[in-house]
């Protein structure tokens, strides 16, 4: 039990980065660690009671999380604006957006929004509880695909019933017996006390929203617009580490890429071959292949073999390699251990987590997270 404990312990990379980034807005050096340790102790260990819950269930909800809030925070900066249903008088609201309409796991987010009204009323932002949740989402992901054979052990009696009985909820609750709770295994620190923004504009999604078609001068310039350099585009691409996408996020690589019926150069012609096979022509919409095949729910550096490889799913992907400095970053994850990866990681989720913020008076705390007070 001892030697599990140190290796838990091992796993985790904790970032305590507190401390205002050089040149960033006033707003959002308003931001800290435990904003609520006083208004609502229990903020957190709510949040990531109710991740663990449907985690368990359904490990993959993790990607979804994620992308809520990469969405929310590049439009209109990290507000909760991607939470609100439309109105008669706001007319298409952000999640209407065509690049949003695949969005998934709001469920999760209100679901922590109740437990959290029911503890500590108006206090706790749908802003923060996404941050918060995407951190627990991607903590509990690489918990688990880490150990989850170790805790196999414990859980059954024989190889061949481990083979055929281990779950994520069964290995969420084995950690919780055996190292006292999963909440201790965070990869990163979420600062905190962003306030909730009251417009949400399917237009400004269209605008701002990096797309998997994009070249990488677009896609420097609109990280550049919300802080982040190129370091940071590279290293948060990494969150298609995990998760699944729609074919027609990338179907235009396999049949049209530049309006001739022709494929993406860019793209691996036997990797091309493979998603036409499972997107073809006339594909359902329903219909989706894992960002990185076989792996689609361990986050770890696959996602940057696949790059290298030209078997990157967007051509997003790819284009990290069309930039000098990108391809560095690339190779220079190659080169390191995935721990130093998720380190990486979690120092631009932070940066990222602070674009645009509502702090002080701004804004408000909303009380269910897809309606304006």
């Amino acid at each position: 039990m001892q030697l599990l404990a140190k290796l838990l312990a091992l796993s985790v990379v904790v970032l305590a980065l507190s401390s205002p980034i050089a040149g960033e807005a006033s707003c959002a050096s308003l931001l800290e660690v435990g904003h609520y340790r006083q208004s609502c102790p229990a903020a957190e260990s709510i949040v990531r009671t109710t991740v663990e819950g449907y985690f368990s269930r359904d490990p993959t909800v993790t990607a979804p999380l994620l992308r809520l809030h990469f969405h929310d925070c590049f439009v209109r900066g990290c507000d909760g604006s991607v939470l609100l249903n439309a109105t008669a008088a706001s007319g298409p609201a952000e999640k209407d957006a065509m690049p949003n309409q695949s969005l998934d796991g709001f469920y999760v987010i209100d679901a922590a929004k109740a437990a959290l009204e029911s503890q500590c009323p108006g206090v706790v932002s749908c802003a923060d509880i996404l941050a918060l949740v995407a951190r627990d989402a991607v903590s509990l992901v690489r918990l688990i695909f880490s150990y989850g054979m170790h805790a196999a052990r414990f859980l059954c009696l024989l190889p061949k019933q481990c083979r055929l009985t281990i779950t994520s909820r069964r290995v969420v609750a084995w950690f919780q017996a055996t190292a006292g709770n999963t909440s201790g295994a965070s990869l990163w620190e979420v600062q905190t006390g962003r306030r909730d923004g009251r417009v949400s504009s399917a237009a400004e999604a269209v605008d701002n929203l990096p797309s998997s078609f994009a070249d990488f001068a677009k896609l420097k310039e609109q990280f550049a617009s919300k802080g982040l350099n190129v370091k940071d585009l590279a290293i948060l691409s990494g969150a298609h580490a995990i998760g699944n996408s729609h074919c027609a996020s990338f179907a235009k690589r396999l049949y049209n890429f530049t309006g001739n019926g022709d494929a993406d150069p860019s793209l691996d012609p036997s990797y091309a071959a493979a998603l036409r096979a499972s997107c073809p022509p006339q594909f359902d919409n329903a219909t989706t292949v894992e960002m990185v095949p076989g792996s689609s729910t361990s986050f770890d550096t696959d996602y940057y073999k696949l790059v290298v490889s030209k078997k990157g799913l967007f051509h997003s992907d790819q284009a990290l390699l069309q930039d000098q400095e990108a391809a560095a970053v690339v190779y220079s994850v190659l080169g390191s251990s995935t721990q130093d990866f998720v380190h990486r990681f979690g120092v631009s989720m932070v940066r990222m987590g602070r674009a645009g913020v509502l702090t002080g008076s701004a804004g408000e705390i909303r009380k269910n997270c897809a309606l304006v007070n």
